[in-house]
């Protein structure tokens, strides 16, 4: 998600264009016409093109921070964070502390020196999964081409429910906004194109509760002006790698061969030529949702012990373990993650022989790797995750999933039920208790 979007390309009305409409009470908007007509409001959308496009991405707005906003009134105007302590990041931040200059991704400190007067939540990951699963059935009410790539956002696919719905998928869209912020009580932003890679592109403009459309028309044009980071996948690495060659417009990779491109950055040469022009024939896929689900914590001082780095190996086990349970979804690979005091990341992976969503199969999968890296460095962060996703039944001690694990896997859903009474302190396994010291003894 980008903290700031390029400015949306000129969509100036014409006299033969097709009316638009107002994104509040859904009336048609005469071409060109600034506020509605019906209910004064000005956010009308008009675009040539806005009944004939299909493609969205939708995006919730500073999702975790408008749940917590959503469930605590007194949160409503105040800048608020939410994230991890002193040495943590932010998960996300409400638009209000976002206008002090906090980002997503910002470490705790460097945030809290811009927002002074911010109001910091730990992230409530079992909730935010809840309020993701709601907007996500209200998105499959529209169409079943709904692709989840997070917990708060998703491509869908409405080419052929014009019938069905007795209106454009635009109107749709627009439609599905308002119900989200009327039953759930989070707002969202939808970008309308004729790809996904456009689509996500547009959803970024005019955050929050924002509607673009980019049309195929306007594409070249309208990405020439934009700087080489626009383009999905192209982080700090690939624009410098960009900039030996003097290259930091998508104009400049527009007018580059496709070879010439594939000679200089190899296979990502190809994707540059592409998707510079805005060409992307990637379908919207159902079962492409989120690849992975993990957990991390970045320590307020480095750790080299190997028990206390295996305690917190297993919290964050235990983590994902509910975040998976909560997202029905079970994975067949588990990811160990370390950064060093240095800042050095180390990853570590390795396959199950049947998927998991159980905290026990986790670390025990995760914790040999561990052993092998714990060996005197000393660390300021570890995670831990599961990839390779697959849907699970709700209940895994009734069906296939871990039929290996057998009693642990009882043991732990019987846990679960526990803790899903009483909360989550009310039953713990001994080793996430921290170590205590030994009391001194009298020599003789």
């Amino acid at each position: 998600m980008h903290d700031s979007a390029p400015d949306l390309p000129a969509q100036t009305a014409l006299d033969d264009d097709p009316p638009g409409f107002c994104r509040d009470c859904l009336a048609a908007a005469a071409p060109g016409a600034s506020r509605c007509w019906s209910c004064s409001s000005p956010r009308t959308v008009h675009h040539p093109q806005l009944h004939n496009l299909s493609i969205a991405h939708l995006d919730c707005d500073a999702f975790y921070a408008a749940v917590e906003k959503r469930d605590d009134p007194s949160l409503r105007e105040k800048p608020l964070i939410i994230g991890g302590g002193k040495r943590g990041v932010v998960s996300t931040a409400c638009y209000i502390a976002r206008i002090n200059g906090v980002k997503s991704a910002m470490p705790m400190f460097k945030a809290l020196k811009r927002c002074p007067d911010a109001v910091v939540r730990s992230p409530n990951m079992k909730k935010y999964a809840a309020v993701g699963r709601q907007v996500r059935a209200l998105m499959r009410d529209l169409t079943p081409l709904v692709e989840p790539l997070s917990i708060d956002e998703a491509f869908l696919d409405l080419s052929g429910t014009e019938r069905l719905h007795g209106k454009s998928p635009a109107m749709s869209l627009a439609e599905l906004a308002l119900r989200i912020e009327r039953d759930i009580g989070i707002t969202v932003s939808i970008g309308l194109a004729h790809n996904k890679f456009l689509a996500k592109i547009a959803s970024d403009f005019d955050k929050p509760r924002g509607f673009s459309v980019i049309a195929k028309e306007e594409t070249l044009s309208f990405l020439a002006v934009q700087p080489v980071s626009l383009i999905w996948g192209v982080g700090r690495a690939t624009q410098r790698a960009l900039a030996k060659h003097g290259i930091s417009s998508i104009a400049q990779l527009q007018r580059m061969e496709k070879n010439d491109l594939m000679r200089r950055f190899g296979n990502m040469g190809a994707r540059l030529y592409h998707l510079s022009r805005g060409e992307d024939n990637r379908r919207v896929s159902p079962l492409g949702g989120a690849k992975s689900i993990s957990a991390e914590t970045t320590f307020f001082e480095d750790i080299a012990e190997p028990d206390e780095l295996s305690r917190r190996l297993w919290q964050l086990a235990e983590k994902v373990s509910r975040r998976a349970k909560a997202s029905h979804m079970a994975g067949q690979t588990v990811v160990l993650k370390l950064k060093t005091a240095s800042f050095k990341t180390r990853t570590r992976n390795t396959t199950l022989s049947d998927p998991t969503q159980l905290a026990d199969r986790i670390f025990s999968a995760a914790q040999p790797m561990l052993v092998k890296e714990a060996d005197g460095t000393p660390y300021r962060l570890i995670g831990v995750g599961i990839s390779h996703l697959s849907e699970s039944d709700h209940d895994p001690s009734l069906h296939n999933l871990d039929q290996r694990s057998g009693q642990r896997a009882r043991a732990e859903l019987a846990m679960d039920k526990v803790r899903d009474k009483f909360g989550d302190k009310a039953v713990e396994k001994g080793r996430a208790f921290r170590p205590q010291p030994k009391a001194p003894t009298k020599s003789s």
